[in-house]
């Protein structure tokens, strides 16, 4: 039955395989005339253009960390130089799979709009579709890259030499496999903020010049900041959020093995199920968010959010019932994990709770960003007297909103930890992104249908094809929005369960707050995410400045772009979004991966009652809670901020009168909409990785600053030895095992 760890790629391969079937679809379907396919590819140019100047700079740096991994490989005890080639391996992973979403979107952007020449039901078929090729492909890379390289590993350091599964061969395979988590997530960072910070650079731009300077509608082709925003809906929330998801798929699965190959167990797989099950629930989850994705359809008139929604609750059904086969057919009855006995129903019970989590972090989401609820009508209520009020509306709302989300997770976490102890709770995180295909799929169609609208607008198509877009992007403002509810949830639990994982490596049992360093550690980790949205926000500031005059020099120097018989210079501001974010993301990245380092080394035998190891985790510990609720409280209020926004353009009644776009409720709602942009799509969305990425940094070191290492050494060698293993099903029965 070893042999089921073949099984794990071949999940991947038939992920990749749909990935590209469906990407064929859609790049078969009808593209539009001549001024429709014009400026879909000065939107795909411009993405293209920018994604090459980033991966350059992103290639140097992964050769400076290779460098770096490559002397911690050589020269520690418990590490292998492989980890070097496993971090290169899940770089490029990462880079590809936002490369796959971005040239998928900047196809499906036109096609949807000529679809919805026909009908809203087509024109949603080929937008999700288009999302799901970045969905499947996502999952399909993680799933075929964590397999394939565990099996490479396996092989090399724990067969082929006769190891125990739970001793130090099988440890030593699982830190290098830990290279490509890290690889991934480094990517994801820089490709989550350099994205962000260029689409709404261009953004701003084009919303505080074209729409309130100049009173032309987003989309106008005479703004010349438009093709820029254009192109930036697919650098953030495509590329960047598939790079995204991707490293928390991959930190995710990751951190479930190493708690479970601490787990010693008869069963039928040498003794490898806890190790594998993690793998496998991410392999049935990718099935079945294929299988959900057939139930998402609509009729014309039809209502697009809740046929996304009966597609994902259809995937997440589908892994639940799925997941308590596989677990009860892979895991034996009885379990421990540092002391703590569990089941294997217990551990079902936990990815169950973890697929609720996930779910119930969408709807609380999706109450406070969408149209028509309390907490967007809050915000258009008070921007009848002006941006300051529409703000303070905002701020409030961000803050409120991270309530309820807490209460789930604090919920999840304990309910996870009751059923199944710390695997529970990594593998919690593993069953919320069982279904990570689906929920990209649903996310990515958000920027594309956006397009479709940007480009129906600019080709002066008729009107009810903008109509029909414009349903389609209401939609997927409130999907973009319940993605990053959902990716800030699973960030949440594979932090703990990383954390769980750092633990057992460095060699500590508790972070005890009472030490001073400890307590120090903790307060500079909480305060690390302010400045790492300080500057991510300024970023996006400046920018913003560069393309505000641009675009006013333009206006003024153009002549007849006003009157449409002159042309702007729509690649002026491509340049300066790229500029400004190639150059700007080079500092919040940094952070992220050097703070973990210095703290770890450089504190190593500086205080004699806290090691490092500890000082390190009380970083982690406070990075983790800040993290999260900053990510919320962004995030949340910048797409409630976006709705409000929105709701203008159907007309919303304020004390008695009706308000419609042009109106000073409606420019107030445009300011509060700008203040929110780098919130909800630069600085926001980037907290999820900045703690998972310090997370895997302090894992990958945690075996060179571990407390008493040769004691620790010397205890995992004896679990290589035979021992009696009590089967708690029949007190009376003894089971020899290795």
């Amino acid at each position: 039955m070893e042999n089921i760890i073949y099984l794990v790629p071949l999940f991947g391969v038939v992920a990749l395989l749909y990935t590209a079937l469906q990407s064929a679809w859609v790049s078969k379907q009808a593209a539009g005339d001549e001024r429709m396919t014009t400026i879909a590819r000065y939107i795909a140019e411009g993405a293209m253009a920018f994604l090459k100047a980033e991966y350059k700079v992103l290639a140097g740096f992964v050769a400076l960390a290779s460098v770096g991994l490559f002397y911690l490989g050589y020269t520690g005890e418990n590490s292998h130089p492989l980890v070097v080639a496993s971090f290169v391996i899940g770089a490029v992973f990462s880079a590809l799979a936002g490369f796959i979403g971005m040239r998928i979107a900047t196809k499906a952007n036109v096609r949807t709009a000529e679809a919805a020449k026909t009908s809203l039901s087509q024109a949603l078929k080929v937008s999700f579709t288009g999302g799901a090729v970045m969905g499947m492909g996502v999952a399909g890379l993680a799933v075929l890259g964590v397999g394939s390289l565990f099996i490479v590993f396996y092989w090399l350091f724990v067969k082929s030499t006769g190891a125990a599964v739970t001793g130090l061969e099988m440890e030593r395979a699982l830190e290098v496999l830990t290279g490509f988590s890290l690889g991934a997530e480094s990517i994801a960072l820089f490709a989550r903020v350099g994205g962000g910070i260029y689409t709404k650079a261009a953004d701003v731009g084009a919303d505080l010049v074209g729409k309130v300077e100049a009173g032309i509608p987003e989309d106008d082709p005479r703004n010349p900041a438009t093709i820029a925003d254009n192109v930036g809906d697919n650098v953030g929330d495509v590329a960047g959020m598939g790079a995204d998801l991707f490293g928390s798929y991959v930190a995710t699965i990751l951190a479930a093995m190493v708690l479970g190959s601490e787990m010693k167990v008869i069963d039928e797989f040498n003794g490898l199920s806890p190790i594998l099950l993690p793998m496998m629930v991410a392999g049935v989850g990718a099935i079945f968010s294929m299988v959900g994705m057939l139930f998402v359809r609509v009729k014309e008139g039809g209502n697009v959010q809740g046929a996304l929604n009966i597609g994902n609750w259809a995937s997440i059904v589908l892994t639940a019932v799925a997941a308590y086969f596989l677990i009860m057919w892979m895991l034996p009855p009885n379990l421990q994990l540092r002391g703590y006995d569990f089941t294997n129903l217990g551990v079902f019970w936990a990815v169950f709770i973890g697929l609720i989590v996930g779910a119930l972090m969408s709807l609380i989401t999706e109450y406070y960003c969408s149209m028509g609820k309390a907490p967007v009508n809050s915000i258009i209520q008070q921007s009848s007297t002006g941006a300051a009020t529409n703000i303070i509306a905002g701020l409030a709302v961000g803050m409120k909103s991270t309530t309820m989300p807490i209460i789930v997770l604090a919920a999840g976490i304990v309910g996870a930890y009751s059923v199944a102890g710390l695997y529970g709770v990594a593998m919690a995180a593993a069953g919320m992104m069982a279904t990570t295909g689906m929920q990209l799929a649903i996310d990515a169609f958000g920027p594309i249908a956006d397009n479709a609208g940007g480009i129906a607008e600019m080709s002066h198509l008729p009107k009810e094809v903008r109509e029909r877009t414009d349903i389609l992007d209401a939609a997927g403002n409130t999907t973009a929005a319940i993605g990053k509810g959902f990716a800030i949830a699973s960030a949440a639990l594979t932090s703990l369960a990383l954390f769980a994982a750092f633990v057992g490596l460095a060699g500590i049992s508790a972070i005890d707050i009472y030490k001073a360093p400890v307590l120090a550690g903790l307060l500079v980790g909480a305060m690390i995410p302010f400045i790492f949205s300080a500057l991510a926000i300024s970023a996006v500031g400046k920018a913003a400045m560069d393309m505000v005059k641009e675009v006013r020099r333009q206006f003024r120097e153009i002549k007849g772009i006003m009157d449409g018989t002159g042309q702007p210079e729509y690649d002026r501001c491509v340049e300066i979004s790229t500029k400004a974010a190639i150059r700007e993301m080079m500092l919040p990245g940094a952070i992220a991966i050097i703070t973990p380092l210095v703290v770890g080394f450089g504190f190593k035998g500086v205080f004699p009652d806290a090691s490092s190891a500890e000082i390190l985790g009380g970083l982690l510990a406070g990075v983790t809670v800040s993290g999260v609720l900053m990510a919320m409280f962004q995030s949340n209020a910048g797409g409630a901020w976006d709705n409000a926004k929105k709701s203008f353009e159907k007309g919303v009644d304020i004390d008695g009168k009706t308000y419609f776009k042009g109106s000073e409720p409606h420019k107030a709602s445009v300011t509060g909409d700008t203040v929110g942009d780098p919130f909800k799509d630069t600085s926001g969305p980037s907290m999820n990785i900045l703690i998972k990425l310090m997370s895997i940094v302090s894992l990958i070191i945690a075996p060179h600053i571990a407390v008493d290492g040769a004691k620790r050494h010397a205890e995992v060698e004896k679990q290589k030895a035979p021992v009696e293993v009590v089967v708690k099903a029949n007190p009376t029965q003894k089971v020899k095992g290795s």
